[in-house]
């Protein structure tokens, strides 16, 4: 009967301890960018504009960054009744060879947004192709330029 008691305790410990380590992976730092990467040559960024029924792609924090960490958050936002296919998000690096970010971003991406609390990139301006498709099969990208300092 005493075994209840110490169960209840250890389940709580155990918890709370799995409840710190999220919190913490919540507020650790993400190095989205690298300085080695940051210093490949750029890839020329396309600028076609078009009217698409696709996913709407918005970067909700700034576009000017504290290299040294800032807020980064994307949504996706879903037209005419459709959904947003998670595994379709894709996030490039536009330098000479494309860098591929998405696995660096996989934890962040919840729903429709993608949203870490505190990314590092160096110094610079950093290009970033952001696409998208949802359940209709529309397709959705736009490019965002994050400038550091």
């Amino acid at each position: 009967m005493t075994t209840m008691p110490v169960f209840r305790c250890c389940a709580l410990l155990v918890s709370s301890l799995l409840g710190l380590v999220s919190v913490s992976a919540a507020l650790a730092q993400t190095r989205l960018i690298t300085e080695e990467e940051a210093k490949a040559p750029n890839q020329p960024v396309p600028t076609t504009r078009a009217i698409t029924r696709g996913p709407g792609i918005r970067l909700l924090s700034a576009h000017e960054v504290r290299a040294s960490g800032f807020p980064f958050k994307l949504t996706f936002e879903p037209r005419g009744g459709a959904h947003i296919q998670p595994e379709s998000v894709r996030v490039e690096y536009l330098k000479q060879p494309v860098i591929d970010l998405t696995p660096r971003l996989a934890g962040a991406l919840k729903g429709n947004a993608i949203e870490l609390g505190s990314a590092e990139v160096p110094p610079g301006t950093h290009p970033l192709r952001v696409s998208v498709r949802d359940s209709e099969g529309r397709e959705a990208q736009t490019v965002i330029q994050l400038h550091a300092k």
